[in-house]
């Protein structure tokens, strides 16, 4: 079973937010204390060093290094769609501190330049490392990939597996969402969209 949600957002939407501050002795301290609200003894042998994992664990998840984006001269190949897909990152559902997984494929029409590959990646895992929904998510890689390449010419999809879906309430295992956000002449050109997202979905044909 899946479901789908096509997001639309104007570029600019929104901006990213300032890395956290986080007080790691104090979530430690926390989570000490949820062990402890649901009966647990955080020194008997299984769970001592736990909350300061746990902790550490978060706070390296909640810090992704930034997401430069370096773009290199290439003139050439101006028209050529470029697309990277199977990027594959984490990211924790912000109502109920799950984690969901989401696999990108993002494509631009370059200019004068083009993007380093591992940029993709490197922009997905920023704005995965975050409370996030999918949503949201989804707009943001495409704001940011719009802002590096310096071009509106560009498509962004994402499908994601949500563990709140997935492991509780209807706990459904085969569930996907689907969001996309295509813009420029990927929105406005039939052709161009069909191509995309034909690679973007060949892994459901699989």
């Amino acid at each position: 079973m899946s479901s789908t949600d096509l997001a639309t957002r104007p570029a600019g939407a929104e901006a990213a937010p300032a890395q956290p501050c986080i007080d790691l002795a104090r979530v430690e301290c926390l989570f000490t204390e949820l062990l402890v609200a649901f009966g647990e003894d955080p020194t008997r042998e299984g769970l001592v060093g736990t909350p300061r994992r746990a902790a550490a664990s978060w706070a390296s998840f909640l810090s992704p290094a930034p997401a430069d984006a370096a773009c290199f001269p290439e003139p050439r190949l101006m028209g050529q769609m470029v697309l990277v897909d199977g990027v594959s990152v984490w990211s924790k559902c912000e109502h109920h501190l799950l984690p969901m997984h989401l696999t990108v494929a993002a494509a631009y029409l370059p200019g004068e330049e083009v993007l380093g590959l591992s940029k993709f990646g490197r922009i997905a895992q920023y704005y995965a490392g975050r409370l996030q929904v999918q949503e949201r998510f989804t707009g943001q890689v495409a704001d940011h990939l719009a802002q590096a390449v310096n071009s509106p010419d560009i498509a962004v999809h994402v499908e994601g597996q949500h563990l709140c879906m997935s492991m509780r309430g209807v706990r459904m295992e085969d569930a996907r969402t689907t969001t996309l956000q295509a813009r420029g002449r990927f929105e406005k050109d039939p052709v161009l969209s069909q191509q995309f997202l034909a690679i973007a979905t060949r892994h459901r044909a699989a």
